[in-house]
Parts: C-alpha cells; structure tokens; sequence
C-alpha cells in the first residue's frame, strides 16, 4: 500500500507573497509552497515535500545509472588535503574550497568535486584488468564556496550532485563508457520530464578531451548556448568555434602610422577616422597568473573573459590595472598594438577572426598615435589563436554556416572523457593482459541532483504556482476536502483507496481552513492531479482536475479511483 499523506499531520507552511529575495520563478515557488527554507546564503533546508522531490530525482538516477552496470557507493564529504594537492586542484579551486583543519592542525576541504577520491579508491580495489572496466557513482552533498550565491537551491554553495566516475584500460573502453553514460543521462531527463539539449563544452579545470554539457532551456538560467536552425549543431557559449580562411595581403600596402589624438578607445578612433570599428584591432591586456598577455580581437567584438578564462584554465585570468602600466615605457595606455612587441613585451593571443593576412587599423604603441595596414603573419605574429569573442545571435554556425541563435539555460548535467590526468596523478596502473602495468583512463559524469529539481520547476511552473510531472511529484493525487465533515470523511475514504490500488496521495483535511486556502494551495504545490470532494461529496460524486491542462471532470469515487490507478 502507497502512503497517504495527511496534510493535518504534515510541516507544511504555504506563503502568500513572494520571499523577498527572490528572483526566479524556482525560489519564489518552493519557498511560498513550503519545499525549503533557507538557512543560510546558499544553504537550504529541504522540507518534507521537498525531501520527497529530491528523492524521487534521485531514485530515478539510481535506476538509469543502475541499469548500465554502474555500482553505487557513498565517499566522505570531508577530505584530506593531500590528494587534492597532488592534482594541483587545492590551489586551482582558490576561495571555492571550503578549507578547514582538525586540532591537531591537519588541513581538510569539504569536497566540491571527487575524482582524486575516486581514483585513490580504485587504486586500492583493482589492481589487474580483470578488475575494469568499472563505474562507479554516488549521490552525496557538494560544497563550494560560491562568491554571490542566488536563484535558490539553482546556485548553493550547499548541493546535491550525482557524480560518477569509469575505470578502462584502453582509449575504446573509456569511449563506451562515456556513450553508455551519455545515453543513461537521456533517459533520466526524459523521464524527470525536463526539456533539455546537448552542447558541446570546453573541459576547463576537469581537464580530459571530449566534453558535453546537458541544458536545461530556461529564462533563469546562468549559462548561454547557441544552437543552428538549420542543422542540429549545439554549444556552450564557451564552447563555440569559428572557420576562418588566411587572407591573401600582397595587395596591402605597407604599415602607416596615423596622428590620432585622443582616441583611447575604439569608438573614438573609429569616429575620428571615420571606419567601422570592425576595420580596427582591440588589444585587450590581461594577467594570466600574474603575467601580462594581449589578447586581439576585432574592434566590433568584445572579449569573452569566461571563455578565455575556460581555455587558459586552470590559470587565473585577471585585467591588468593601471598599476600594471607603471615603469612599462613598452605599454601605452589606450594605444596598444601588436607589432613589434607581440612575442617580446606579451605573448599574444587572437581570436581566429584575426587570420594571417588580415589587415588592421591598431595601436601604434605611441601616445596619440595608431598604424593602418597591420597585417596578421606580416607585421606581427600569433602565439596562439583561441575562440574567444563574445558569441552574438547571427553568427555563422561552424557546422553548416547558418546564423545561430542564442538562449539561456540552466546546467543540469555534464560528462567529461577525462582520460588519464588523475590516474598519472596517482599512479594507477593495473596489471595488464601483457603481464605489464597498464595505466587506467577515467570518465567523469556528473548530474546537478538539487538543480534538477529547481530547472523542472522553473520549465513546468505556471501562474498558480508548481506543476510537476508524476515521476517525481510528491504525490499522485492531491485529495482536497472542501471543508464541511461529509466532504472531509469523502476526501478520507478516496484517500485511503487511492493508496490500496498503489497510488502515493496528499490529503488536504485540515480543519478550520478555507476552502478557497485549499484549492489555492493545491494549486501552488503542483501535484499532477486534484481530486475534490465539494458540493456532491453526499452523492459519492468528485471533481477530479488535471493540474497541467485544468480539464475537470465528475466522477464516482470508484469511477476517479479506476481512472487514477490506470
């Protein structure tokens, strides 16, 4: 027999009026409809109906990642610092982690992520190739130490996450792996009931080569991806990348400098010498740990810090200040350009938009004075060519050139072909078929569990409040009492049926409560299907509503319980 939920005997607490931090439909809605309550920022108290919606997320993440062969097990959240030094992560994470020490004066973080804790482990459990392949996955809180945690349980710097992790011995094996993974991650959103798409990502910190991120397409949502209308290419912002051809410069004359006063800016500059700014070359200086690097990208196009931060990681990336400039006679302020100094002053970084050929209209390193005709690969050469321009709606698709779209969405998932950065990290090897040691390559998958649960409420909430999908609803039937003691007896009777024939119900008989309290929150808490006992309750009769379309019906109590059970 499913349970059956008194609402008389439930902590529950709806609200009125929006909380008021709150910015996303999620936080409004889970905390007006008593899901959680905050705690502190970033740190959220899961209720009892909440507590349910969170575990049916993950029961239907178990039974995916269960049904590819993956092994549950459960690592500790405080770990030691060592294992995180020795991947260089206990400095790359910088102010995220959570550091703390015992009293004997041993440092420990609170685990943001576990692959170096997973691998140790593998380490000590598998030691030939009979052992692999294995995967590995547990479900378990994460802490970061997020700067401006928001949005609710979408950024916490307390979290649930579905992390897992594949053992292989060869480069095809960790491919099966991921397509197994890939596949399980299909099904699981389908079956949560979330609208989702696959892009493609950068790896970023993670390290590892192929990468790609599950969206959730959503108004709240702090990630932007680009998909094509015209084919099924799809991508991370981050992740972008464009085809451009070398031009042909023999019919470029030759370098010129111009009198240019007062224009440190490239709006200034293109006024005063009347060009579009996409005929200018913007030389954006920036501090990778510490040390100065340029950064070209045309005029029209501004610089994408997180992309370039993505590529460069697990470098910091930070702008040069005024400070920088001083005692660097090399370095005019506002008048920076790459000949002469790109390799020497700064290494020089270009987005691929500043192809060898390509002439420019640039700083000329000089106070009030910049150079036309300053050709890529003739007057000054690249270190590096990295995709990072800001994408903008209309921008040519890498796959089939067609102008890509731009929406928002929220991460909801993302697996890594992490290769063997952690295994040479630590050393694990497996006796090989060979008789030799055979260095394992990992997979990292990871599902925001707690995220989920925001990005469902945030694509199915309407202008009454939640609307789950059954698969992970509190309930199945949300029974109603209108009020008066024939009604609630009714609502009591059904509720009791419904359970025997399997269904999980929430019966509203709370006394001394309105009726029209009742159907309000019935309507904010989002249970799939509304069953009332009004005005017919004498007559054995109910009203059952279907919460996502509205349709209503009467029926008999046997009639609603035989339709409800099907």
């Amino acid at each position: 027999m499913a349970q059956v939920q008194r609402m008389s005997r439930l902590m529950i607490k709806t609200l009125r009026d929006d909380p008021a931090d709150a910015e996303t439909a999620s936080h409004k809605l889970l905390v007006r409809a008593g899901y959680v309550r905050r705690t502190a920022a970033g740190i959220w108290t899961w209720l009892p109906l909440g507590k349910k919606v969170l575990e049916n997320v993950s029961r239907v993440i178990r039974e995916e990642m269960d049904a590819i062969g993956a092994q549950e097990v459960l690592l500790p959240a405080l770990l030691p610092k060592e294992p995180y030094e020795a991947t260089g992560r206990w400095e790359e994470y910088g102010d995220q982690l959570f550091r703390l020490q015992d009293r004997k004066g041993a440092d420990y973080l609170l685990g943001p992520t576990h692959e170096e804790i997973f691998t140790l482990m593998v380490k000590d459990q598998c030691t030939s190739y009979k052992d692999l392949p294995v995967m590995l996955y547990q479900i378990q809180t994460k802490y970061r130490d997020e700067a401006r945690p928001r949005s609710g349980v979408l950024r916490g710097r307390e979290f649930q996450m579905k992390d897992s992790y594949s053992f292989d011995t060869t480069d095809e094996g960790l491919e099966e792996s991921y397509r197994l993974h890939r596949e399980a991650y299909q099904k699981i959103f389908q079956r949560l009931g979330l609208d989702y798409r696959i892009v493609s990502a950068v790896s970023g910190a993670m390290g590892g080569s192929a990468s790609e991120e599950f969206l959730a397409p959503a108004a709240a949502g702090e990630d932007t991806f680009v998909d094509c209308p015209a084919c099924d290419y799809a991508a991370n912002t981050e992740a972008v990348t464009v085809k451009v051809e070398p031009s042909d410069a023999s019919g470029v004359g030759a370098l010129e400098e111009l009198d240019t006063p007062d224009t440190p800016t490239i709006e200034t500059l293109a006024e005063h010498l009347g060009v579009p700014a996409s005929a200018t070359l913007k030389n954006l200086l920036v501090k990778v740990d510490g040390e100065i690097v340029a950064v070209g990208v045309p005029g029209d196009r501004e610089v994408d810090l997180g992309k370039l931060g993505e590529h460069l990681a697990p470098a910091t990336v930070e702008l040069v200040t005024a400070e920088d400039f001083t005692g660097r006679d090399d370095l005019v302020r506002g008048y920076v350009g790459p000949q002469g100094l790109a390799g020497k002053s700064f290494k020089y970084l270009a987005d691929p938009r500043v192809a060898p050929g390509t002439a420019w209209i640039t700083g000329a390193n000089k106070d009030g004075k910049h150079a036309r005709n300053v050709v890529a690969g003739r007057d000054f050469e690249v270190d590096q060519y990295l995709d990072v321009v800001v994408v903008e709606p209309g921008d040519p698709c890498p796959s089939c050139g067609a102008g890509l779209r731009i929406d928002r969405a929220i991460e909801i998932g993302h697996i890594f072909q992490l290769g063997r950065k952690y295994a040479d990290a630590f050393q694990l090897d497996v006796l090989g078929q060979n008789g030799k040691p055979a260095r394992v390559t990992m997979g990292s998958y990871g599902i925001g569990v707690s995220r989920a649960v925001a990005a469902l409420a945030e694509q199915t909430f309407d202008e009454s409040g939640l609307c789950w999908p059954r698969e992970i609803a509190p309930a199945d039937v949300h029974v109603v009492a209108a009020g008066k003691a024939k009604q609630t007896e009714l609502a009591l009777e059904v509720g009791d049926k419904l359970g025997a024939a399997g269904l999980r119900v929430l019966v509203d008989d709370r006394a001394g409560v309105s009726p029209g309290v009742k159907f309000t929150d019935a309507e904010l808490l989002g249970i799939p299907k509304i069953l009332v006992a009004g005005r017919r309750a004498a007559e054995g009769v109910v009203e059952l509503k279907d919460r996502r379309t509205g349709e209503r019906e009467e029926l008999t109590v046997e009639e609603a319980v035989a339709r409800l059970s099907a």
